[in-house]
């Protein structure tokens, strides 16, 4: 089966694996459309690396409107399926944007399956023209994926009467996520590190991380690695709180060195906070901090609780005093945190990797050219 697959997300090097596994698959041909970068909206840009190309072809093609979530297409997407004529044209986008109209249409001329893919977990209604995008979408796609539960019952509640694979977008490299060498044996009053890596936005709840440390030991400190608009509130927190010195701030670092980051932390923390807009929809961060090895505390947004499962700690979301209780529980319980770090390895192991990831992708490729 030829397979073309349009993906601005693959432009990260690690999420690249997924598509040597895939490539892997009995009587697999697959071909990646990328862009060369895109542009963040926190204003950072995210250049296209070249880790996993072992297998199948990547295709780097110039995005109009990069950056623009809803509205950037691709100009020789045409020229391009023409030439790879596709089989199945995986779709990595939402139903509702430019993107996915152009590549659904042109699978159709090309006479092609497309599927598309979504995260949306929110029930929103989206006015002209993007309604009308999501519902030929909806029509002439031969299968959806969804990336959790939430985001399944969400299209059945929008219209979308196809079939539905639930598979989170990406899995996790093991072989990369995984710690270095044994954690060595914390002394007492050492610092204890809780830890955050990714972009600095509203929604993820960081400030709750810094309202936590006057709840904590004088030894716990914070981390946030990353950029993004909610820095400096985050540095006025801390000073009138008055645990500036225990609040470090890091530049972000290319996708492939996060691992070695994170397996520096002692705790890794998610507190995302949900919003009419947004509710989390995967936190992929935490299971790569469990693949590391290093334990997680969670928020209970979204899809968090099950991404966690018995892996990890869960506080009520927005209660800054309800996290420091979490943290407290692995400083003075050794046995729970050996515990709750061997299991998050292990969950991810039997869930997340990219191997099985790729394996329920081309089940769902077999199950539309059957049709």
């Amino acid at each position: 089966m030829r397979i073309l697959m349009l993906s601005k997300a693959l432009v990260a090097g690690t999420a690249q694996r997924k598509l040597e596994e895939i490539a892997r698959c009995p009587d697999v041909e697959l071909t990646l459309v990328t862009p060369p970068y895109w542009h963040h909206d926190d204003g950072s840009k995210q250049m296209l690396e070249h880790l996993y190309t072992e297998g199948y072809r990547m295709i780097v093609t110039p995005m109009a409107f990069n950056g623009k979530y809803h509205w950037h297409y691709y100009p020789r997407l045409s020229q391009i399926m023409r030439e790879v004529r596709p089989d199945i044209v995986h779709i990595d986008e939402e139903p509702y944007n430019l993107a996915t109209i152009q590549a659904m249409y042109l699978a159709q001329k090309q006479g092609a399956r497309a599927l598309f893919f979504t995260w949306q977990n929110l029930y929103r209604r989206y006015p002209p023209p993007f309604r009308q995008i999501e519902l030929y979408n909806y029509r002439h796609a031969a299968l959806a994926i969804a990336g959790n539960r939430d985001a399944s019952e969400v299209l059945r509640k929008k219209g979308y009467q196809g079939p539905i694979r639930v598979i989170p977008q990406f899995g996790f490299d093991t072989d990369i996520y995984k710690r270095s060498a044994p954690r060595p044996q914390r002394e007492a009053r050492a610092p204890f590190t809780l830890g955050f890596i990714g972009r600095f936005k509203e929604e993820k709840g960081l400030h709750l991380m810094v309202e936590a440390l006057p709840h904590l030991p004088e030894y716990c400190q914070v981390i946030f690695i990353g950029q993004g608009p909610m820095r400096g509130p985050l540095e006025e927190l801390a000073a009138r709180l008055g645990v500036s010195q225990r609040v470090i701030f890091k530049p972000g670092v290319p996708t492939d060195q996060v691992p070695r980051e994170m397996e520096k932390l002692d705790v890794f923390v998610l507190p995302s906070l949900s919003r009419p807009n947004w509710i989390e929809q995967f936190g992929r961060v935490l299971a790569e901090s469990m693949s590391c090895e290093t334990p997680v505390i969670g928020s209970s947004s979204g899809e968090i609780p099950y991404v966690i499962g018995d892996a990890g700690l869960i506080f009520k979301e927005g209660d800054a005093l309800d996290l420091s209780l979490n943290v407290r529980k692995l400083l003075e319980d050794p046995q729970l945190y050996s515990t709750l770090a061997q299991r998050g390895r292990q969950r991810v192991l039997d869930n997340y990797t990219q191997a099985q990831i790729a394996r329920q992708t081309y089940e769902a490729y077999q199950t539309i050219l059957q049709k």
